[in-house]
């Protein structure tokens, strides 16, 4: 329905000076972004946003992201505007202590956001991931005549994140599998906080997103809001990826316009009112919405309730046609793991030889992959490495979304992001894999999953000097202790088989933050649990093995992963000798930690000060269970090029040098 033009400029002129009055009131933030995408903002979200304000979580609304998170004041007053539960109030207090208009989007926070942005082109992959969940429900749940699956993941992207390396890796992918359901605005000011793009960003962005397979489009005015929602319409029109490129003013109408120095610049009292009197808007009062805009906003409100109802309707009607599809689908939408998954997990005999926990873990994929269908996942080129391929499904792919083993490539830092948007997007529980070592090549992104809570799953296999022949490059020996820094991130390393049974139950299970899994190459022994404690003891953090010997313990020897099996046959001999020895199983630092004191002090207690920890990694933090009196085995430098067996001799990873250092303590 057309709207009067006199009112559509003022509408898009209030959503520039809320966002500006917030940055100004605030003395902090970026208001480049705001002044120049308004009118970009303003039509897909009047014109094609498919959303209901009044429940932020309906399961087939379009996404919105926007991936250049420093203009989060633009997001910010289009979710007050169209009636979000975000208040004048709250715009007033951008920037400020337990606000939810923080600098950056933050999702879980503010109602109406999809993904955690700022870090430059992580939500540009988060809706690749978005578009992936989307055409892989649409696959599995779609019916003739019941399309329950269907809408759009727009987004307004920067020169920034065109720039980001992850971007690129997450365009690629995007091109090859045909994802038609993005449609992505790109907002080509040409300045960055330097200067001009033109002293780095000289590649024709058009042709280099033709190059990866997607539509492009061109609008001359990014003001033009009739040639952008045309864009936006043949966009839709098109089964390829779009990307309509947007020639935009940063800080349109501000003085210092077109400048770097609008970027990030906080504009003062006479450059905001510079820009008023620049677009005819009343200089006062300050967060200033004229009674028809806000009339005109909020039909948003209503629009919204009236799409999500249509929905309903159709879901009634396709589960009168489809009761067990629909009732899966509710399932899963709501993230409920299915009744009594648990009884697929397998459980591994004793074995002296055993295996790697990366082959283990293999198993347990593929045990619950008929029982938990929404599990679906895969590496970064590197599948019969990683082992995490689902062996009764195909690929991903264009012509077959149903599939549930994703080929990344090699594109560690796209998967991570791509991930992210996965898990964020529901319905599906998916995990990315690749060498523990190259985890640095995608920390960016399971940075975001762990401050944001997204239950993410990152598999990391070979994970130590274990590695071997492959060398320093390879092996990961900082990564482990590296990874424990990042709050909110649960880093399980399991000694065997059956705790890395028990390490993707807890992964599972965990659906408010990531996990991240730390598996070996090399085979490790599978613990005789009717000698030693159960590995569901996993889920604390650490645990009790045994105490071996006659009396109290003296010693406590505790270790995490392919280490537990040397201090386990350490233990056994220094029993032998008469040594009274407390055995430990460190799985998950996090996770003990949570445990309580009371609990922690039940498995060190405080009494036995003899403590000697063993990792295949840096010795870095173990001494915070070790203590003053204790000691530690590791490797607090690189590796080389060489048999694991050899490594591990020389590094003292052995049994041996563990007897050795215990005699030290005991002195």
């Amino acid at each position: 329905m057309p709207i009067d033009p006199n009112l559509e400029t003022r509408a898009i002129n209030a959503i520039r000076f809320l966002a500006i009055d917030a940055i100004n009131h605030a003395k902090s933030g970026h208001p480049g972004l705001p002044m120049g995408d308004a009118a970009i903002a303003y039509t897909i979200w009047t014109r094609h946003l498919r959303h209901n304000p009044q429940n932020p979580a309906w399961a087939n609304r379009d996404r919105f992201i926007l991936s250049g998170g420093h203009g989060s004041a633009l997001l910010y007053s289009l979710l007050h505007l169209t009636g979000y539960d975000l208040s004048l109030d709250d715009l007033k207090n951008f920037r400020q202590w337990g606000s939810l208009t923080p600098g950056h989007p933050e999702y879980g926070l503010t109602p109406g956001v999809e993904t955690t942005t700022g870090p430059l082109g992580q939500g540009f992959a988060n809706g690749v991931g978005m578009a992936i969940a989307q055409a892989h429900l649409a696959a599995q749940f779609n019916r003739p005549g019941h399309e329950i699956i269907d809408h759009y993941i727009y987004a307004i992207v920067t020169d920034g994140d065109l720039m980001e390396g992850v971007a690129s890796e997450a365009a690629s992918l995007a091109g090859h599998l045909k994802l038609g359901k993005l449609i992505y605005l790109y907002d080509d000011n040409r300045i960055s906080i330097d200067g001009s793009t033109d002293i780095t960003f000289t590649e024709n962005r058009a042709a280099r997103f033709a190059a990866y397979g997607w539509h492009t489009l061109l609008v001359e005015d990014g003001n033009d809001v009739e040639a952008v929602d045309a864009a936006i319409i043949a966009a839709k029109d098109d089964p390829r990826p779009s990307l309509i490129l947007c020639r935009t003013h940063i800080g349109y109408g501000l003085p210092a316009q077109d400048t770097p120095k609008v970027h990030g610049s906080p504009p003062k009292d006479e450059e905001l009112d510079a820009a008023k009197r620049n677009l005819d808007w009343p200089l006062n009062p300050r967060f200033y919405i004229p009674a028809d805009v806000g009339d005109f906003f909020s039909q948003a409100v209503e629009t919204g309730q009236k799409a999500e109802e249509s929905w309903g309707e159709a879901l009634a009607a396709y589960r009168a046609e489809y009761h067990s599809l629909a009732s899966e689908l509710e399932r899963r939408l709501a993230g409920e793991l299915p009744p009594a998954w648990e009884d697929a997990l397998p459980t591994f005999p004793a074995d002296e030889k055993g295996m790697a926990t990366r082959q283990a873990s293999w198993a347990v994929i593929n045990a619950l992959s008929a029982t938990i269908p929404e599990l679906i996942g895969g590496s970064a080129d590197l599948a019969p490495s990683t082992k995490t391929w689902i062996d009764d499904s195909p690929a991903f792919q264009a012509e077959q979304p149903e599939g549930r083993n994703f080929n990344f490539g090699v594109r560690e830092h796209g998967m991570g992001a791509i991930v992210n948007g996965m898990a964020l997007y529901g319905g599906v529980i998916p995990y990315g894999a690749t060498f523990l070592v190259f985890s640095d090549y995608m920390r960016g992104a399971v940075r975001v999953s762990a401050l944001s809570h997204i239950p993410s799953i990152w598999v990391f296999t070979h994970d130590s000097i274990g590695v071997g022949e492959d060398g320093p490059t390879h092996q990961p020996v900082e990564h482990v202790t590296s990874l424990r820094l990042i709050p909110s991130l649960t880093v399980l390393r399991p000694a065997d088989a059956n705790e890395t049974a028990q390490a993707w139950k807890f992964a599972l299970e965990n659906r408010d933050r990531p996990t991240a899994l730390i598996l070996t190459r090399q085979s490790v022994p599978t613990i005789n649990r009717e000698i030693y404690a159960p590995a569901e003891e996993l889920a604390r953090g650490a645990y009790v093995l045994a105490d071996i010997g006659d009396h109290e313990p003296e010693l406590i020897l505790m270790a995490s992963g392919s280490e537990v099996g040397l201090i386990v046959r350490a233990g056994e001999l220094l029993a032998a000798e008469g040594v009274n020895v407390r055995l430990v199983s460190v799985p998950s630092w996090e996770l003990f930690h949570a445990q309580g004191r009371e609990y922690r002090d039940l498995v060190l207690p405080p009494q036995i000060a003899k403590r000697l920890a063993v990792e295949a990694g840096v010795t870095l933090g173990w001494e915070r269970w070790v203590g003053d009196a204790g000691s530690i085995i590791g490797v607090d430098h690189f590796g080389a090029s060489a048999s694991a067996g050899k490594l591990y001799q020389e590094y003292g990873l052995t049994v041996e040098n563990i007897i050795a250092e215990a005699g030290k303590l005991l002195r």
